[in-house]
């Protein structure tokens, strides 16, 4: 079982000293005690970075002092903590938009670099991976960061290598949000898996942070744009039991292929559909 605990708020201020995040991080486990994994919005550390120039400025390696001093918070809370995405500056000078997942043992677990950003408007360089991650004696997470959701291949992806939850954090200031919902939900429809979609707060974001299970219901959501905290417990066993007798107890498209069935050619891609590769990784 996986208690969440999933942050719509503002854009923290990026002149701010991360002291100032901490304490926070602190205060919402003190009224939420029993949460293993926090997760807050897209770029959550960089309010205020209005361009290109800002973002360059305040980028730093995943080694850097504000990743090192984030994974020390996690570690001394003894939780699961997703910052939202941060700055990273690559190894040749490239700017990327990476989600950061931070381990009770205060070790950076995971990194994923944002494969789709919003062009012409991010000044962000794509990453090149999907990215999943395990929760030990929990189930594994992937990563997906707002515009990614537009793309039914990263979702589908993640679910391929073993996502049973992907974690969408989200910085949506356009009229879109509700469009967005609606993929959250398709999203974990069509992969049968949980979706969490963290928004940022008004004035800067519009909100609409939501929680969707296997089956494409809402277990939480946020209504509008107020700083609000959803909170949840995700069994990710739900995910198997819902391929397994099928959604609404009836539709398995995991289970669609079945062997010596001929391949379907996916000209867009230059490849195919194999029934050999279809089943989802759940052992690696």
């Amino acid at each position: 079982m996986l208690p969440i605990a999933v942050v719509q708020d503002a854009p923290f201020p990026l002149t701010a000293p991360l002291s100032d995040f901490t304490a926070s991080v602190q205060s919402l486990l003190g009224s939420f005690p029993q949460t293993r994994l926090i997760v807050y919005p897209e770029l959550h550390l960089f309010g205020g970075a209005a361009g290109q120039s800002e973002l360059n400025a305040s980028a730093e390696p995943l080694d850097g002092p504000r990743l090192q001093t984030l994974a020390q918070l996690a570690g001394d809370l003894g939780v699961w903590l997703v910052p939202g995405s941060v700055c990273e500056r690559g190894p040749a000078g490239q700017l990327f938009n990476t989600a950061v997942a931070l381990s009770p043992e205060g070790k950076l677990a995971a990194s994923y670099r944002k494969l789709f950003p919003w062009r012409p408007y991010e000044p962000f360089d794509p990453g090149e991976a999907f990215v999943t991650f395990d929760l030990p004696d929990i189930g594994r997470a992937g990563f997906s960061i707002c515009y990614d959701a537009w793309f039914p291949e990263v979702t589908r992806h993640l679910a391929w290598m073993g996502a049973q939850v992907v974690l969408n954090v989200v910085k949506t200031t356009t009229c879109d949000r509700a469009q967005e919902v609606i993929l959250a939900r398709a999203n974990a429809i069509v992969n049968q898996v949980f979706v969490v979609s963290v928004n940022a707060a008004g004035p800067v974001g519009t909100g609409q942070s939501l929680i969707v299970d296997p089956e494409g219901l809402v277990r939480a959501a946020a209504s509008g744009a107020n700083v609000t905290v959803l909170t949840d417990v995700l069994d990710l066993g739900h995910v198997e039991r819902v391929r397994t007798y099928g959604t609404a107890g009836l539709t398995r498209p995991w289970s669609q292929f079945q062997p010596g069935d001929t391949p379907i050619r996916l000209p867009l891609y230059g490849g195919e559909m194999a029934p050999e590769r279809w089943s989802p990784d759940r052992e690696g």
